[in-house]
């Protein structure tokens, strides 16, 4: 199969021709069709999440078909289209795993980080943590929903019944959440770095109430707020947007150092809270959700050779939306 591999920190991915890979009794054998690129590949590969199993082929967004099926698994049959998240193993033994809180797993394993991921023809993956898809969703609009869906709804359901809802950073997630948001009858204030205004009409597009810089308060005082850039800057910047009571979710994996900031901003009973991975019940809700909105991601395609591109173009802010690979 062909495969894009990251081999050490500083080096464009590789692309290889490899074996294709034999699933074990526990696990399926997919054929991808569709990858996405997220945020979290490039702090992979930019060496801010230092501890990946290389020779690694990334990619924890999967779209694909069923080709093999493992001789202890049930539930699955060939032919059917699944997708595959971060969160690819748990131990199903230790104190989280035993009160549903598996996304704290002492000894998760993640998709393209620990074990190889979609940048590849074909991927080996764990059945308990491959969700169905609808074959009429089409492969390019699900592999989005697997990190950038997923970790958004996890974000939003730490919200509560918050109907005031700021996003920092508006990006994948961001425009996937808002259209949830809107399903859900909750207002958006989008918040984009300063004097982006071509993102900030993309956000009000996508059903943003209203658009400005990072480094703005928003026309009213907001119940929550979730951070998607990885810029530790925006927790103090989120509070003051904040009403008594609000709550300030960071939702990414890694984020910039959080500077000091006064007690009076976090007073009144405000709060921090960060998003941890996901559970099988977040892609349970969140795939069956996602069809009936319906949620339309925008998205850049790239070719599987392409993969650098696509990551480089992700880094740089080059396009609205999400990236993905689309593997012939």
């Amino acid at each position: 199969m062909r495969a894009m591999v990251f081999n050490s920190v500083g080096e464009p991915l590789e692309r290889r021709d490899m074996p294709k890979p034999e699933p074990s009794a526990h696990q399926l054998l997919i054929k991808v069709s569709a990858c996405g690129v997220c945020r979290t590949d490039l702090h992979i590969v930019d060496g801010d999440l230092d501890e990946p199993n290389l020779p690694l082929i990334p990619g924890h967004q999967i779209v694909g078909t069923v080709q093999q099926i493992g001789k202890e698994v049930s539930g699955f049959f060939r032919g059917d289209k699944v997708g595959v998240p971060w969160l690819g193993q748990t131990c199903g033994q230790c104190e989280f795993c035993r009160h549903e809180k598996e996304n704290l797993c002492d000894n998760a394993q993640f998709t393209g980080y620990n074990i190889n991921g979609g940048f590849a023809e074909y991927a080996a993956v764990d059945a308990r943590f491959c969700f169905p898809v609808p074959h009429d969703y089409p492969d390019q609009q699900a592999a989005p929903l697997l990190c950038a869906g997923l970790i958004g709804y996890r974000s939003l359901r730490k919200t509560g019944m918050a109907q005031t809802l700021g996003f920092y950073g508006f990006g994948s997630s961001a425009h996937i959440l808002t259209q949830v948001a809107n399903y859900q009858q909750k207002k958006v204030f989008a918040f984009t770095r300063p004097r982006d205004t071509e993102g900030q009409d993309f956000a009000t597009r996508k059903g943003a109430v209203w658009a400005g810089g990072s480094d703005e308060l928003p026309p009213e005082k907001l119940d929550a707020a979730i951070i998607f850039a990885p810029v530790g800057p925006l927790v103090p910047q989120a509070l003051k947007a904040l009403k008594k009571g609000g709550t300030v979710v960071c939702a990414g994996i890694h984020m910039s150092d959080i500077p000091s900031f006064p007690y009076n901003i976090l007073w009144e009973e405000r709060s921090i809270e960060s998003v941890a991975n996901l559970t099988r019940r977040d892609g349970q809700e969140f795939l069956e959700l996602a069809p009936k909105i319906p949620i339309e991601s925008n998205v850049t395609t790239y070719k599987l050779e392409d993969a650098n591109q696509a990551l480089n173009d992700l880094r740089e802010g080059n396009f609205d939306g999400s990236a993905v690979l689309k593997i012939d």
